[in-house]
């Protein structure tokens, strides 16, 4: 696979941009494995090759196991999530099908049960990032594998 043109030289301004949102998710008060699951899971359903292999090497990284990240796919039929995780993946799901699930009611009043105000418009812009991230990779065919986590 080959890009297709490098989006960051192409467009800087574009990127600062959504590396704003982007800072402001990581230091929005939640949990930082919390949100690399919700990148995991939203690139898994985007199909974004590029983010899912960033976003298991930062899991890794970060202490993440293996269990979890190999079950993330099938999170509902295993005990490896909490229940607030599995509150978030499932706004994760219907945030990123917005145009299919149009984000039921029933899912809201799931996540308000393990989120506050603040941290469910924090988890939402979150995900709107990072599906805004899986756009921009899959679209410009971003290849996969030479990404390698900042050491803490």
């Amino acid at each position: 696979m080959k890009a297709r043109l490098d989006y960051a030289k192409t467009a800087p301004d574009g990127l600062r941009a959504m590396l704003g949102l982007e800072q402001y998710a990581r230091h929005s008060g939640l949990e930082p494995a919390l949100l690399e699951l919700v990148k995991m899971r939203a690139s898994q359903i985007n199909g974004c090759a590029f983010c899912l292999d960033m976003h298991s090497k930062d899991a890794r990284a970060a202490g993440e196991t293996e269990q979890r990240l190999y079950a993330l796919n099938a999170w509902r039929e295993t005990p490896f999530f909490s229940e607030r995780e599995r509150a978030a993946l499932a706004w994760t799901e219907a945030v990123t099908r917005v145009s299919e699930t149009h984000v039921p009611d029933e899912t809201y009043e799931s996540v308000r049960q393990h989120f506050a105000e603040k941290e469910l418009v924090d988890l939402t812009l979150a995900i709107i990032a990072i599906n805004g991230w899986n756009r921009l990779a899959i679209s410009f065919r971003t290849v996969p594998g030479s990404y390698q986590p900042p050491r803490h």
